[in-house]
């Protein structure tokens, strides 16, 4: 109890300074960039970069490993980490750039900040590694496998690492040398990624709330329980978060000063022997989310009102969309990767891999990249548009 304090202190000691914004934010409208899941540290699942049309494959990596992490990009550089734990770091060329092995079984996706990649393992650590040196600069142990990827805020440059374990925690870190801030307890396994929406921790449980957290006072805020439990991401931009229960159920919440202000449902769940893990993907105009009945879903963000719907060619699974400048990208378990025009849903491009698809794609000005569960990187975009 006395350590606990004592970190609960120097956590707020740290932050009461004025704070500032997020670096994985920052890093992922860079043109070179998708630091994190879902691109941002809001979890959007949105780009504001063009792309093709009519793409091409420009090239692909095979490891011939299984994964279920994403891709993240950096640097033009892509890294991804197979269920052995082996890291990989593929660049512009298609060709291996980085190599790393930790000791243990990974499904999470990695988050980089700074040449530092973050990654959690299924023994319970969060680790540190340079990609400068491939040297493990720290490892921090936790007493439950870690599933999803970390999320980082920054305060007056002091740098916050943010990540779910299974030993029910929300952990905050010192992102420099791993140190411990502070620990949030929730009712059972965090098995998504956390959120943040200004000096907001939000993130989903396995309990089924959806908790607040306070960056600033470390205090939790405000949480609400939903109608099933939350394996998966919230997604936000601005004061507007939408996420999905195990079921299929979307909910849209409006925030307020770390308040909830309302409330709706979306969506609502057809078969409650689904499992469902896809996370929304939002942009100034839409918010477009996976239901049960493999259909992709474009609402308006003014009015929550449908404005089209699309029928994928297979199951999602696991695979989230993401919303680019005015196309959005979809993938299916078995391995169609579709371009579908934002504004009217029509199909203008579509590609069968051959192989399953759970990992979300990442995408960098020109360019998107899709990761199979086989461990096959695939880059589309246009020959011309190559640069080193």
């Amino acid at each position: 109890m006395m350590k606990y304090l004592l970190y609960n202190l120097l956590f707020l000691l740290i932050i009461s300074c004025q704070s500032g914004g997020s670096r994985a934010d920052k890093q992922a409208r860079s043109s070179a960039d998708w630091p994190i899941f879902r691109g941002d540290a809001g979890l959007s699942g949105y780009s504001p970069h063009q792309i093709p049309a009519d793409p091409e494959l420009l090239w692909e990596f095979k490891s011939n490993k299984r994964t279920v992490s994403s891709p993240v990009i950096y640097n033009k550089t892509a890294y991804w980490c197979d269920r052995f734990g082996r890291l990989y770091g593929v660049g512009p060329d298609g060709t291996r750039q980085f190599d790393f092995k930790l000791n243990s079984s990974v499904e999470a996706t990695p988050y980089i900040s700074d040449s530092i990649l973050y990654i959690g393992s299924i023994d319970g650590n969060m680790n540190a590694i340079s990609l400068t040196t491939a040297d493990l600069l720290w490892q921090y142990e936790t007493l439950g496998q870690i599933s999803a990827s970390p999320n980082q805020y920054i305060i007056n440059e002091d740098a916050i690492l943010v990540f779910g374990s299974y030993d029910n925690n929300l952990y905050c870190l010192d992102s420099a040398n791993g140190n411990e801030l502070n620990a949030f307890e929730s009712g059972y396994y965090l098995n998504g990624a956390a959120a943040l929406s200004d000096h907001y921790i939000i993130y989903g449980g396995c309990d089924s709330w959806l908790r607040i957290i306070d960056c600033q006072t470390g205090i939790q805020t405000d949480s609400v329980l939903l109608e099933a439990y939350i394996p998966n991401s919230p997604a936000i931009t601005g004061n507007e978060l939408y996420i999905g229960d195990y079921m299929g159920n979307i909910y849209h919440l409006s925030l307020d000063n770390g308040k909830i202000k309302s409330q709706k449902k979306l969506n609502e769940a057809t078969d409650d022997t689904n499992t469902f893990i896809s996370v929304p993907a939002v942009s100034d105009e839409l918010i477009c989310f996976l239901s049960d009945d493999n259909r992709l879903y474009a609402l308006s963000r003014k009015t929550d009102q449908p404005r089209w719907s699309y029928k994928l060619k297979g199951n999602p699974g696991e695979s989230s969309p993401v919303i680019t400048d005015d196309k959005i990208i979809i993938c299916t378990k078995s391995g169609i990767v579709s371009l579908l025009d934002a504004s009217s849903g029509e199909l203008l491009w579509e590609y069968d891999t051959g192989e399953p698809i759970v990992a979300s794609p990442a995408v960098i000005a020109d360019q998107f990249y899709i990761l199979t569960t086989r461990g096959t990187l695939l880059c589309f975009g246009q020959s011309n548009a190559i640069s080193t």
